[in-house]
This record gives C-alpha cells, sequence and structure tokens, in this order.
C-alpha cells in the first residue's frame, strides 16, 4: 500500500488522460461498429442474394483477422497506400469495423428471433421490406440483443488496448502504465492502476446493459 498510493498520486493527471483516451477511442469505435454492423446485419438477411454474399464476405473477413493485424493495416498499411489517417481515426476504424462483424451476428441472430410471421403481415400491410426491416423487426432485434452487444462493449474497452498499444501508439491506459513504469521501475503498481482504470470502464458499462436489458425486456 505504501508503494500504491504515491503512484496514483504522484501520476493522477496522466492516468486520468490515458483514461479520456481509452473512453474516447471506445466510443468512437462503438458508434462505427453499431452503424455497420446493422448495414451489414440487414445485408445477411435481405431477399436478395448478392447483399447476403456481401454481408457474408464482411464478417466472415473482418471475424478471422486479428485485430492486431487490421491495426496494422489501418496504420502503417494506408499510410504506405498514401492514405493518412490519425491515430485516433486509424484507432477507431480498425476496433470499430472489426467489432462490427460481431455485431451484424448479433442482431441477425435477433432478427431470427422475431416470428416471420410479422414480416408477411407487414408485407401485406403494404410495408416496404424497408420499412419492415425499420419499423418492426429491427426495434424488436435490438431489444433481444441488448446482452451480447453489451458483451461486445466490454470487449471493445478491454479490445482497445491491442489497438492502441500497435504501431497506432495511442496514449491509452495501458500506455500511461508503461510510461509510469518506465520513469518510476515500479512495475506492479503501475498498472495495478491500469487494471483499476479499466475497471472504471467496464464495470459501469455492465451496469448500464443489465439496466437496459431489464427496461426493455420482452415480456413473454
Amino acid at each position: 500500500m505504501d508503494r500504491i498510493l504515491p503512484i496514483i498520486t504522484n501520476n493522477l493527471d496522466i492516468y486520468v488522460s490515458g483514461l479520456l483516451v481509452t473512453l474516447q477511442l471506445v466510443g468512437i469505435s462503438f458508434v462505427v461498429a453499431m452503424v455497420v454492423g446493422t448495414l451489414v446485419a440487414s445485408f445477411r438477411i435481405a431477399p436478395a442474394k448478392p447483399l447476403n454474399w456481401i454481408g457474408g464476405f464482411y464478417v466472415e473477413t473482418f471475424r478471422n483477422v486479428p485485430l492486431l493485424v487490421l491495426s496494422i493495416i489501418f496504420s502503417a498499411g494506408l499510410l504506405r497506400a498514401g492514405v493518412s489517417l490519425g491515430r485516433m481515426s486509424a484507432a477507431s476504424a480498425a476496433l470499430g469495423l472489426y467489432t462490427a462483424a460481431y455485431i451484424a451476428e448479433a442482431i441477425r441472430s435477433g432478427v431470427s428471433a422475431v416470428s416471420k410471421g410479422q414480416i408477411e403481415a407487414s408485407l401485406s400491410l403494404g410495408f416496404t421490406y424497408r420499412q419492415t426491416m425499420r419499423q418492426v423487426i429491427l426495434p424488436q432485434a435490438f431489444r433481444t440483443v441488448i446482452p451480447p452487444i453489451g458483451n461486445l462493449i466490454i470487449a471493445m474497452i478491454k479490445n482497445s488496448a491491442i489497438v492502441a498499444g500497435s504501431l497506432i501508439a495511442l496514449t491509452d491506459i495501458l500506455k500511461v502504465a508503461r510510461v509510469v513504469n518506465s520513469r518510476t521501475f515500479a512495475t506492479n503498481e503501475a498498472f495495478f492502476w491500469a487494471g483499476v482504470g479499466y475497471l472504471l470502464l467496464t464495470i459501469p458499462a455492465t451496469i448500464i446493459v443489465r439496466r437496459l436489458e431489464t427496461r426493455f425486456a420482452i415480456k413473454r
């Protein structure tokens, strides 16, 4: 305890800065993942075969390429190709597009849980397929996939360390712990507070997801 407290008191400002960087990375990546994941899920369940193939290709590609490899591609790879993204943009794109593949599958499973009779009834009432998905099916599907999406948010918070620690080199919580360790040689204490930082993000996220799950649970 005599060594743990001085580490945080003497380096509180940079730990807070690292926490905010991690929070910003996860927040932007989550928006990207939800938008892209929802679009890919709609391709996966669309009645048009070409769209099914595009959605399936995306999911299988991004699920089977390691996140670290994607991070390098979006940083050094695009830079060599003449495309220069900012470090936060590159990290958010890599983490967001990677997670979008899992979001898409979660939403697809939620859509499968909705009765097909509702789709048929909606179409028979004159709704287009797009209106049916947007106004009838997806709202119900999102309610059923709150728990798996919550798990993906937790995974994103932890995966942010992989992205930020690659060639992108964002000053996130883990990077801050490494800097503090290099200055103080207090390895256990420096990374202990990094672990606390991740808990400060994951525990509230878990609580929020559980409350949303309870509030929007479908009564059967």
